[in-house]
């Protein structure tokens, strides 16, 4: 009996604290959208508002930092402010690299990768057999037409 009374006290606490959360959160994070969207897109979505934030902000810090380094005129502020901008071009960066990403994903494997496992490529042979064997395969191959002999001293000039 005591066991049923634990389960129901963890039961309503659970019930509660989602209650709360319910009422806490934004009404558009509570209500769920009627058509489902693919992952890609909500993913691209969250990250780009996300960078356009962060752009935003750091705009501000830069107008900021930039007074406040025009007024004191200590190194140290200047020094701060070229770390902003630093980061910000970067945020920048991240967003046109965003934007790409996302481009080539919707795009597919398309052009010269048209598939997702790579070709098989020999980098490396191994000889199996003999040195004799060896040396008689070189020898065969020199025999050939094919090879060009590039003579280093040559007498007739």
């Amino acid at each position: 009996m005591k066991m049923m009374k634990n389960i129901d006290n963890t039961v309503s606490k659970k019930e509660k604290i989602a209650e709360a959360l319910n009422k806490n959160m934004p009404i558009s994070a509570v209500t769920e959208s009627p058509q489902p969207i693919d992952d890609l897109q909500v993913d691209y979505d969250v990250s780009r508002e996300t960078y356009k934030e962060l752009i935003e902000k750091g705009n501000t810090a830069i107008d900021l930092m930039m007074e406040l380094a025009r007024d004191s005129q200590h190194p140290r502020a200047f020094e701060v402010l070229a770390g902003l901008l630093k980061t910000q071009a970067d945020n920048t960066d991240k967003l046109a690299d965003l934007q790409k990403k996302v481009q080539n994903l919707r795009a597919g494997p398309k052009g010269k990768n048209q598939s997702s496992t790579p070709e098989k490529i020999t980098n490396n042979n191994v000889f199996v057999g003999s040195t004799t064997d060896l040396q008689r395969f070189i020898l065969s191959q020199q025999n050939k037409s094919n090879v060009i002999d590039v003579d280093s001293n040559p007498s007739n000039e």
